[in-house]
């Protein structure tokens, strides 16, 4: 087995960018990992003390499939976000600044149009960054990994092909057994120099159904899932234990 790809989301619910190499730390998800994220106008969000909450309360696909056509670059080097909408508009700003994200806020509000949501005391959404946060799906931070195998095994079931991409992972999986992933949780696995431990599978949600290409919901996998195979799972969810860098390529081991 060995990491087939790597992929980290810096803006939640938007584009996935490939990663040549990250360096893991323990307790924390891939560097830049779904650390941005406009929050609708009634999420329950204290930005004073941040908090998981759910991906409802934010642009995502599940809610807002037009996101999916958003192409997004981080750099972190000039620590500036680009967000390209289709037909034009780009826009380069800091998610560093209040003025970079208040611009952020409203070129996505913008591209929401009537998706855009308010409080019920007319609160606006809002871009937000807050140090050492991630707006993962999980309440706490872990990497998401998918077995090929799985996937491929979905495929095969529905007859046709299901792009990787709407599942968004951040490791995936070559040369592995269908749902073989699924008998490592409460286990450790080794990946390049560094150390997981498997939490729990992933169950899968609306924002599967979106096509990463085109913005449109065309498939329906979670459903798909439960047909062919009793469960809507697809992929794992693990802790980072001891950390080191990781790479395409990268063998991957069970140790326990």
């Amino acid at each position: 087995m060995k990491v087939q790809s790597l992929y980290r989301y810096p803006v939640k619910g938007l584009t996935p960018e490939p990663l040549n190499q990250a360096t893991l730390t323990p307790g924390r998800c891939i560097p830049w990992d779904r650390a941005f994220a406009l929050a609708q106008g009634e999420a329950k969000l204290d930005p004073t003390h941040p908090a998981w909450i759910s991906k409802t309360n934010f642009m995502c696909l599940a809610r807002n499939a037009k996101a999916a056509l958003l192409h997004t670059s981080f750099d972190e080097a000039a620590g500036t976000l680009t967000i390209a909408a289709p037909g034009g508009g780009n826009l380069t700003a800091s998610p560093f600044t209040a003025t970079g994200r208040a611009t952020l806020t409203s070129f996505l509000t913008a591209f929401l149009g009537e998706e855009t949501r308010y409080g019920t005391n007319g609160q606006a959404p809002q871009f937000h960054y807050f140090p050492q946060h991630s707006f993962c799906d999980h309440k706490t931070q872990v990497v998401s990994l998918i077995g090929l195998g799985s996937l491929h095994a979905l495929e095969d079931a529905v007859g046709a092909p299901r792009d990787p991409r709407r599942f968004r992972a951040n490791i995936y999986i070559d040369d592995i057994v269908p749902w073989a992933e699924f008998s490592w949780l409460d286990r450790e696995i080794q990946i390049g120099g560094a150390r997981l431990l498997v939490q729990e599978r992933i169950d899968r949600c609306a924002a599967t159904m979106v096509n990463p290409d085109t913005g449109v919901r065309d498939a329906n996998p979670v459903k798909e899932l439960q047909q062919h195979f009793g469960h809507v799972d697809l992929g794992i969810f693990a802790e980072i234990v001891a950390g080191g860098d990781i790479r395409p390529g990268d063998a991957i081991q069970i140790l326990t």
